[in-house]
């Protein structure tokens, strides 16, 4: 399949990418060469195949919701360089 050097300027500009003048027949080959793989793609037979499953469709699995780590709040914060009231200071970053 061969594409028209007219189409090829207008993708160029749309891409918004320069395409130097020699060029355009070497890109239209390569492009003609990609529909016409799309071309045998769409002629394949694919009648007898069940339809691609759709993750939109399925239940998530979810475990069991339950504690699994102890708190360790306190031997975090004895480890920390600054603290108050349970929570953790840091540095001011922004005026």
């Amino acid at each position: 399949m061969s594409i028209e050097r007219q189409a090829i300027e207008n993708l160029a500009t749309l891409a918004r990418i320069a395409i130097d003048d020699n060029r355009i027949k070497e890109i239209s080959q390569q492009l003609g060469s990609v529909l016409d793989l799309v071309d045998q793609l769409q002629a394949a037979d694919t009648s007898g195949l069940d339809n691609v499953a759709n993750p939109t469709q399925e239940s998530q699995r979810l475990r069991e919701d339950k504690v699994s780590e102890t708190d360790q709040r306190e031997a975090f914060q004895a480890i920390a360089p600054d603290t108050e009231g349970g929570l953790f200071l840091v540095p001011k970053v922004i005026d």
